[in-house]
């Protein structure tokens, strides 16, 4: 979605919340060879896992890896886009998320995309929504008590948006316009906004 969004053969890219798999650097790394990336991540351990990742794919030349949040980047506009996946459900209460979108917004240029996803609805709210992800866990071969386990981390560890209304005012109020929903499943969402001009 944000090499169709940005369909130039430079840019730089804001990853933040990049901690963890670097797939959101690897694929589009791969699909854009002229692309640059700025990895932000507040968690060591996380971040040393994407870095580890994206250098063995052979893209961490192409990749500056910073140990903070977005917020400690200089507060210009550089980025042409950014992505901010499976990060959002994780930072506590509104107020906090709103920050993140906010320092995101600053950074990135007018008419540039974001591509934000991840969990959005209250778990407790969908309880039909929990069993088919435990059925999901139990069909990839998860035992009834791994599966026990895993609800219950996600239970206590996650603060996900209420509704997608509620990403959409998140998105509105930090300066990104015409959301699009490009992907769901069950509490997953993703979709691209464009930072107002």
């Amino acid at each position: 979605m944000l090499a169709a969004a940005i369909g130039a053969p430079d840019a730089r890219i804001l990853v933040a919340g990049a901690g963890g798999t670097g797939q959101e650097i690897c694929v589009p790394a791969a699909l854009e060879p002229g692309w640059r990336f700025t990895a932000v991540d507040p968690s060591a351990p996380m971040l040393a896992l994407a870095r580890a990742n994206v250098e063995a794919a052979g893209f961490g030349a192409r990749t500056t890896f910073v140990e903070a949040g977005v917020d400690a980047l200089p507060d210009t506009p550089a980025f042409d886009g950014a992505t901010l996946v499976g990060v959002l459900h994780h930072v506590p209460g509104d107020a906090a998320k709103a920050a993140l979108l906010h320092a995101i917004a600053q950074r990135v240029k007018p008419g540039a995309p974001l591509v934000i996803a991840g969990n959005y609805r209250r778990y407790a709210d969908h309880p039909r929504l929990l069993d088919a992800w435990q059925q999901r866990w139990r069909m990839k071969g998860a035992t009834p008590d791994a599966v026990r386990a895993q609800l219950a981390k996600i239970l206590q560890g996650a603060d996900p948006p209420a509704s997608e209304e509620v990403v959409f005012g998140l998105l509105r109020d930090a300066g990104f316009d015409a959301p699009l929903r490009f992907f769901a499943s069950l509490f997953w969402g993703a979709w691209i906004a464009v930072r107002r001009a």
